[in-house]
């Protein structure tokens, strides 16, 4: 059963002016260790690469925030959230501390798409559920699409 889902897209030149405004503060505020390592090799390689992989990470991590339901708001917060490659290729979500602990009490899973382009990056997340019992929301109809 879907729990929610969310979309986001974001400007790479915003990223990339944070980037030149605050330097790496600005990704160690978005980036978990494990991300940030991998963005310093990307960066050293082929800074526009690192610039690249900063907007997708922040991207997904919007795009899964609000799939949950929450925005940014605890128990969601960009370095609790990371977004790691699968061993079968595709990016996937690796949650840490009270995230984790929130995410997994409710049973949930969650799947996550990435993608950029010269001047976006984008990133759609659904996040699932086996039960309607385990919901935070009602699980009867909402009043406005009640039969009259």
């Amino acid at each position: 059963m879907i729990y929610g889902i969310g979309t986001d897209i974001c400007d790479i030149r915003r990223i990339r002016a944070s980037l030149e405004r605050h330097g790496e503060r600005f990704a160690a505020k978005v980036l978990c260790e494990g991300e940030m390592a991998i963005w310093r090799a990307r960066s050293a390689r082929w800074p526009e690469r690192g610039v690249r992989y900063l907007a997708t990470r922040f991207s997904a991590k919007e795009a899964f925030s609000k799939a949950v339901g929450l925005g940014m708001r605890r128990p969601i917060t960009l370095r609790l959230c990371e977004v790691a490659k699968q061993p079968s290729g595709p990016p996937g979500k690796v949650l840490h501390g009270e995230l984790k602990t929130w995410f997994e009490a409710r049973g949930l899973r969650s799947h996550i798409s990435v993608t950029d382009e010269s001047e976006y990056a984008a990133s759609f997340c659904v996040v699932e559920t086996d039960s309607a019992s385990r919901l935070d929301v009602p699980t009867s109809p909402h009043p406005l699409n009640a039969a009259p």
